[in-house]
Formats: C-alpha cells, structure tokens, sequence
C-alpha cells in the first residue's frame, strides 16, 4: 500500500519521498499483528516504523522508530509517526520506553493525537490492552532520561494527573486482557511463498518474454531452481503478500545488484494424506520450524522483474507438480527426498520409481514423419534437374612439377 503525505518532500532530496505500509514479520512473541511503514526516498530507505496492531486494530505498540544516518533531522522520523496516527485514526497507540535518541527527538516532536497516547490518559480508558504495569515502567524509564537530558519531553501532557504510577498500576493491572495467539493454519489452503533470483541473461530474458508460452517459462524456472529446493520461510495465504516479501528483501537488501533480481512466488498445497509438520504461525504466514524436507504439491508459478513490479506472469500447474521445502540441513533430508532430489534439491533423472518421461515431440510424430518425407522428395527432385557430372580426369598441368632434393649424406630422416 502506497501513502501519499502532503508535506512530507520538505528538506528531502530532489527523488521525493512515498511511504510504504507493509507486513512486519518478526516472532517477538507478541500476538499481535506485525506492520511496518517504510519511507523510500527514490529507490532508499530513509527511515521505518515497526508496531504491533491488536487484532480489533483499536491498539498500536510502537515497537521500533529509525531513521538512516544520511537523512535525519529532516522530518523522516516525524513524517513516520503522523502516518501511524494517520492510518489508525482510532486506535490507542503506545510509544513505549525510548532511546537517548529517541527522547531528543520525542522533546521536539509535536504529538498529532496526544489524546490517543496511553502515556497522557489515565489506565481507566486503555487497560484492557495494555498491562498497566509495562506502561508505568516505560513512563518512568522516559522520565529518567528527561530529567538526565534537561528537557520537558511534554511533562505537561504525561503526568497531569498526579497519580502517582504505582497505584496506577495496582489499580487497572487487573483489567488487561491478553490477547490468545491465532496464526494462520496451513492445512487444506493455499500457501504462497517468496524466492529472490539472480537468473543468467539468457534464463532472465527467457522468462521475462511475454511472446513465449508461460508454461514453458514457468518450468524453466523451477527446472533452474529445483523442484526440491523450495523456500522454507513465510509461507503467506495470499500471493500479494509474498511479492511483498520479496520486494522487502530488495529494499533492505546489503549491496546494491549488478543486474535486476527476479521475484518467484510459489504457490503450494500441503498433501492431504501427510501429518502436519512443524511450524509457527503468524496471523498471515507461516514458518515452517521442522529442520527435514517438507512434501509440497505445486500448484502455480508467478514472477516478477524488480525493475518492472507492474508487470506480472504467471502460470498453473494442471495437474500439480510434485515439489518439496528444502531440508534445512543436507543430513536432515528425509530418504524419500534422496530418491527424488540430489543435495542441491534437483530431480534425479529418471525419478526412483517414476517412469520415464516421454519427449516434447511424442505426440507429433505423423507431423515429423510427413515433414521428413516432403524433405526427401524435394531432394531427390534437385537431384534429377541437377546437370550432369564429367567423371574424365583433369587434364595435366602444365606447370613443372616440384620434387624434394635428396637427403644430404649423414643427414638420416627422422622418424617422430
């Protein structure tokens, strides 16, 4: 999702500026939501804000504000914080405990929805989502580095109560109500999964041509992979959301590529028959934990060039092809994935216990036979207008002939 901010270009470089509001997936251990908003400068991330949303969304936990050296003090981190309270325009929003950074900043931040901030109501309004306990620790944590600092960090707006935070939290810890895990279960649904390629110039052209047949594109791809070599990491219920996935990958990526990365999403079924394996689940995704390979039936391919996102293939698999998740480690794959895939996760040709696939061109083989005698017919036709040969020898040359001199006495010819 894309956010436009009037405003937000304000002391920014001559690329602008857009914001991103995507999936953050980190096991925290909260069970709430992860959600990230990122602010690209061009094709850089200037800065990202990382919050949990309750799942009613009528509570954010700020969990991470940060700014990349090259362009803070320019409002990055202001501009971050408006588009939360933006986009959760009823929510109670926690800013939590801050940093040396993070307290000289907030001292100059104007705040755009004080009354939405849990720090400047009294627990009454907000303790059935937050544990009053945390929030008194995180205010006193705060008040600590202003008063070290020398700065006001809007005391006026935190502590006009009067109460003090102990009884504060003896009096509304009782309230919270925790929110009981719930992530996605992968059973008996599609599961959508995100790989990052840097495919040979040839490969890349290749699958990136819209005037050759997607099915044939779509098996190059997976041929180049390996049907045993899937991913094993945020296995998503909806494709977008794996394109996402990868396309998170690009932005925070180390080093800036030499060519453009393609974006593969898989798309997967759990065989019916087989039990569970291991995995976490957040509220869109899963990991799946178990360090064995993982059977999958694979069902559709889509990809994308980083360089042209609007731009989507995709392909099915009828009937689904029989794939697996990677093992984690080389020792831990199961025996039935050493019959079918080598240690790079490559089909073994043939399969163990598969027959033998029939060529590309098995059910062609009348257009082959007619097209081989039409090609022998016209041949013998150029034979018969072809003029005859004159088989008499060549007459002789009359240039001399040039013979080799003798050997000279006591110089043998060798013989290598």
């Amino acid at each position: 999702m894309r956010l436009a901010v009037p405003g937000g270009e304000a002391g920014l470089p001559e690329e602008g500026l857009s914001l991103w509001l995507t999936d953050w997936k980190v096991p925290t251990g909260i069970p709430w939501e992860g959600r990230r908003v990122v602010a690209l400068v061009g094709q850089a991330v200037a800065g990202h804000l990382d919050v949990h949303v309750h799942p009613d969304g009528q509570a954010v936990e700020v969990w991470m504000l940060d700014v990349q050296p090259g362009f803070r003090r320019r409002g990055v981190a202001s501009l971050l914080m408006d588009t939360l309270c933006a986009v959760y325009p009823t929510a109670w929003i926690n800013h939590g405990a801050r940093t040396r950074e993070g307290t000289w900043w907030w001292n100059g931040y104007r705040d755009p929805a004080p009354q939405r901030n849990v720090h400047n109501r009294p627990p009454a309004e907000w303790a059935v989502y937050f544990d009053a306990v945390a929030v008194a620790s995180d205010k006193a944590q705060n008040a600590h580095l202003n008063a070290f600092y020398g700065l006001d960090g809007h005391r006026q707006e935190v502590y006009r109560y009067g109460e003090r935070l102990e009884q504060e939290a003896d009096d509304y810890a009782r309230h919270y109500q925790p929110v009981r895990e719930a992530g996605l279960d992968p059973a008996g649904r599609q599961l959508h999964g995100a790989a990052r390629l840097f495919l040979p110039p040839a490969v890349h052209a290749y699958v990136h041509d819209r005037t050759q047949d997607p099915s044939g594109r779509a098996a190059a791809l997976v041929e180049h992979v390996g049907h045993g070599n899937l991913p094993r990491t945020y296995w998503n219920s909806t494709r977008h959301a794996a394109f996402e996935d990868a396309y998170h990958e690009e932005l925070f990526q180390d080093a800036v590529p030499a060519q453009p990365a393609t974006h593969l999403v898989f798309t997967v079924r759990l065989p019916p028959a087989d039990p569970l394996p291991a995995f976490h689940a957040l509220p869109g995704s899963v990991d799946f934990t178990a360090g064995a390979d993982i059977a999958v039936e694979l069902a559709a391919l889509a990809w994308r060039s980083a360089g042209q996102p609007a731009v989507t293939h995709t392909a099915a698999f009828t009937p689904p092809v029989s794939a697996a998740v990677a093992p984690r480690w080389p020792q831990d794959a199961s025996a039935a994935y050493r019959a079918r895939y080598d240690e790079a996760g490559f089909r073994l040709s043939p399969e163990a216990g598969q027959p033998a696939a029939e060529p590309a061109y098995a059910d062609r083989a009348e257009d082959i036979s007619a097209m081989a005698d039409r090609l022998m017919a016209a041949l013998a036709e150029r034979s018969r207008s072809a003029p005859p040969l004159d088989a008499s020898p060549p007459p002789p040359s009359r240039e001399p002939q040039q013979t080799s001199p003798p050997p000279t006495p006591g110089q043998g010819q060798s013989m290598r």
